[in-house]
């Protein structure tokens, strides 16, 4: 996989995506239900969570296993070139839109990338590097690119390609 594609989050390089972008219900993974688009009450103006060394103690276990694989950030620097919805709240929108195409992306890579550490066939290792390959078509993804990008269609392919690979699954 390219090694420029940083699959990691960081959190203080990104918009507090998730914490707006994302609904969740009152569960056992939140204490409270918070629609989509809505900002979570426990986000701070500093965009930090106001909870966060709690968050499992007051019922926020659902973003302690939350992994944006590194798209919040890019989505923030690299599509929005470092603007957030706080300055410019019309923005909202779009950069959840991007986040919620570019976070499969990088889900998909990081099942792609855990496939590459298997003993892959010849032809196996082939079609990987092309789904990464289709997964990473440009070096800089847009707000056009991402919206018309065949997610869907490329997570299937990937799910297909991983299938494929069971008979590698010590059972």
């Amino acid at each position: 996989m390219d090694s420029s594609i940083d699959l990691t989050p960081d959190c203080s390089a990104c918009a507090a995506l998730c914490c707006v972008v994302f609904a969740f219900d009152k569960s056992e993974s939140f204490a409270i239900d918070k629609a989509a688009g809505e900002v979570c009450p426990n986000l701070n103006d500093h965009m930090e969570c106001r909870v966060f060394k709690d968050r499992e103690r007051l019922g926020f276990r659902g973003c302690i296993t939350y992994n944006c694989y590194g798209a919040g950030q890019r989505v923030t620097q690299d599509i929005f070139k470092g603007k957030t919805w706080r300055q410019n709240p019309a923005i909202k929108n779009r950069m959840g839109e991007a986040l919620s195409v570019l976070r499969r992306i990088h889900e998909q890579l990081s099942l792609l990338s855990m496939a590459s550490k298997m003993p892959l066939k010849a032809n196996e290792r082939s079609t990987l590097q092309t789904l990464e390959k289709n997964l990473m078509p440009v070096p800089n993804w847009t707000e056009d690119e991402l919206a018309n990008y065949p997610i869907d269609r490329m997570t299937k392919d990937v799910s297909a390609f991983l299938l494929g690979l069971r008979r590698l699954v010590v059972r």
